[in-house]
């Protein structure tokens, strides 16, 4: 498959080399191990994601690094599998031996050593080929509301410590990005932070995101079942929440507009809500390297999917058409929508307006003159294979452009 993006002003590549020397990369921010809530090893993890075809991937355990050293009885292991059988371990014993696996006696139980980051991206990790980032899920709260933002690039050991008090949800936030900014500035190593599913439990509105004009990604998806991506009755879902609050930074504040990522938040590897493969990002740089891709999404070149791949986006800023060209599956139609907020919208029904709609694999679009941005979601007729929501297919984000 062989992707192009056209240059634009908004993706700020005029410095760049030409599209056609950069490549298409396609990743994971956001999963779990045992290092934290998951229930399965890293290495394992990583293997599975290296088979089917990503070329980079970050495990962001709970508010921890995997640099020192982690002991787990196979008790508690095979307590987290949520199914009969064979689990975790007796997989691990599968795909590793001895040499590899390191077990132990402690107070009666059994326990293995879980593999430093150092360990196993030896195993995967091949210039150019695959690549495996450093990434925490700082996990904080703000009077009961999880606050949640992945940390994605992270160099040595360099953690960033989690809030839990009363400080307001924004002020958290800030305090995250300002923590990952200053460990950028010591080690001159980029460093991506996204704001985790804002619908789990309810705890970050939109507004809210908008505010903190410091953060730049939020998860346009998340195929956790349980972050209410679709919003309720009364709550606005993810897509709207983006259209809510790209309306209020570019109308309001004067900001530049969120970026929109899609993330697994694979906790589950054995029974129950085997979650991994749902989403990612699709991102295109100059190299397979941690600081490369950052920068490379920073400056908009990356769209999100939970299935649909694209062969061509070109945004013309002087003529503000928006192409794109689907790399279509036989036998599966697609539909385009083309949502954005008009400058002088009136009332709160007017933000996210369907501006318009086209069905087929090549879709142009015209980006009106009176809007303060566009994108496109292009949804597909096909099931998505592994929902996590009910009547889920698949889907690609298109990051706005028409806001400069």
């Amino acid at each position: 498959m062989k992707i192009y993006i056209v240059l634009s002003t908004f993706l700020f590549l005029a410095a760049c080399s030409s599209a056609e020397e950069k490549s298409w990369y396609r990743g994971n921010t956001h999963a779990h191990s045992l290092w934290s809530d998951g229930n399965d090893f890293p290495e394992m993890i990583v293997g599975w994601y290296k088979d089917r075809g990503y070329d980079f991937v970050a495990l962001s355990d709970h508010n921890i690094l995997a640099v020192g050293e982690k002991w787990m009885s196979l008790e508690s292991i095979k307590e987290r599998q949520i199914m009969e059988g064979p689990g975790a371990f007796e997989k691990y014993q599968e795909k590793y031996d001895e040499s590899w696996i390191e077990i132990r006696d402690s107070k009666g139980k059994q326990e293995v050593r879980l593999k430093r980051i150092e360990e196993y991206r030896k195993l995967f990790e091949k210039p150019g080929e695959f690549l495996v980032l450093q990434a925490e899920e700082i996990s904080s709260s703000s009077q009961d509301k999880p606050v949640h933002m992945n940390a994605v690039n992270l160099p040595g050991k360099s953690i960033i410590p989690f809030i839990k008090d009363d400080t307001s949800v924004e002020d958290i936030m800030r305090a995250h990005l300002k923590a990952a900014k200053e460990i950028e500035n010591e080690t001159n190593q980029a460093i991506l932070v996204h704001l985790n599913h804002p619908n789990f439990r309810w705890a970050i509105t939109a507004e809210e995101l908008a505010n903190v004009v410091e953060e730049q990604f939020f998860e346009i998806y998340n195929g956790h079942p349980n972050i209410n991506h679709l919003g309720d009755a009364t709550r606005p879902g993810d897509e709207h929440i983006w259209d809510i609050a790209n309306t209020i930074r570019l109308a309001k504040l004067d900001a530049e507009p969120l970026f929109g990522i899609a993330t697994d938040d694979s906790h589950t590897y054995h029974g129950g809500d085997v979650s991994p493969g749902r989403g990612w990002i699709m991102v295109q740089a100059d190299r397979l390297e941690g600081s490369a891709l950052i920068n490379a999404m920073r400056a908009g070149n990356c769209y999100s999917s939970t299935g649909v791949y694209l062969d061509l986006i070109d945004y013309d800023p002087g003529n503000r058409t928006l192409s794109t060209t689907i790399d279509a599956e036989a036998g599966v139609t697609y539909m385009a929508q083309l949502i954005g907020t008009k400058e002088e919208y009136q009332s709160p029904s007017e933000i996210g307006e369907i501006l318009d709609e086209q069905t087929g694999t090549k879709l142009s679009f015209n980006i009106p003159q009176d809007v303060l941005y566009a994108r496109v979601t292009i949804s597909s007729n096909k099931p998505h294979p592994n929902p996590s929501f009910e009547n889920q297919v698949e889907q690609a984000w298109l990051q706005p452009v028409g806001w400069r």
